[in-house]
């Protein structure tokens, strides 16, 4: 049974929440402030993290950045801010999507499912041995590690599935619709501009001189193309 830890402290919302995850199979550990579900977090090692970021204790957003130390559970942040520095932020501290308050049973299912599909896809792709290496850079997708000569690099879970697309497709142009459909989900609902954040931080670690990318190569209008051997 998959697991979630959800990190809400409006009892009104978490309750509710609490009967759709366990309706959708999920086994549910609530937690009520920043530093509880962070503990819940580190020692469950759960499927998916569902975090609120107005929290007593500790903010969602301190949460996030302390999860992503060492994890890359798959994190779906809940906010009722809508301004879009609010948003990046979230991103740029390693949430893989978020949904604004107030939002519909629907609308929370679709998102999960999105992500979920992200799991599954990728249990299945370690099925591959394959290790790929292009001039400095070793990506092995069985252990999904990236080497950039001899240090190891800090990738993000939707980091190194955009990464993973764009390699085995090396040479060829992706488009933006492929891209969020194979890494975010077909009913991907979010802000398209988090792919932009998501090249960007790939280029500040894959390339020496990320204002002139020499890997990822932005083709306008269309989409990306990585380029091997460059």
């Amino acid at each position: 049974m998959p697991s979630v830890v959800l990190i809400e402290d409006d009892r009104s919302i978490s309750g509710p929440l609490v009967r759709t995850l366990e309706g959708m199979g999920f086994s549910v550990k609530p937690a009520f402030d920043g530093v509880t579900g962070l503990d819940a977090v580190l020692t469950l090692h759960p499927d998916l993290v569902i975090l609120d970021i107005m929290l007593p204790e500790m903010d969602g957003w301190e949460v996030c950045k302390a999860i992503r130390k060492t994890s890359v559970v798959p994190i779906l942040m809940l906010t009722a801010l809508n301004e879009e520095v609010d948003r990046i932020l979230g991103l740029e501290l390693g949430a893989d999507d978020y949904l604004a308050k107030p939002f519909s049973t629907r609308e929370l299912i679709a998102h999960i499912k999105a992500l979920m599909r992200r799991i599954e896809f990728d249990s299945a792709q370690q099925n591959r041995k394959n290790v790929i290496v292009i001039d400095d850079l070793k990506i092995d997708l069985d252990r999904r590690q990236v080497l950039k000569g001899n240090r190891q690099l800090d990738l993000r879970y939707k980091e190194f599935e955009l990464l993973s697309l764009l390699v085995s497709k090396a040479g060829d142009v992706v488009t933006r619709a492929e891209i969020f459909d194979k890494v975010w989900g077909t009913d991907w609902l979010g802000d398209m501009r988090t792919l932009e954040v998501h090249i960007r931080w790939l280029r500040e670690k894959l390339e020496d001189d990320p204002s002139q990318p020499k890997y990822i190569q932005t083709v306008r209008s269309v989409g990306y193309r990585f380029m091997a051997g460059a």
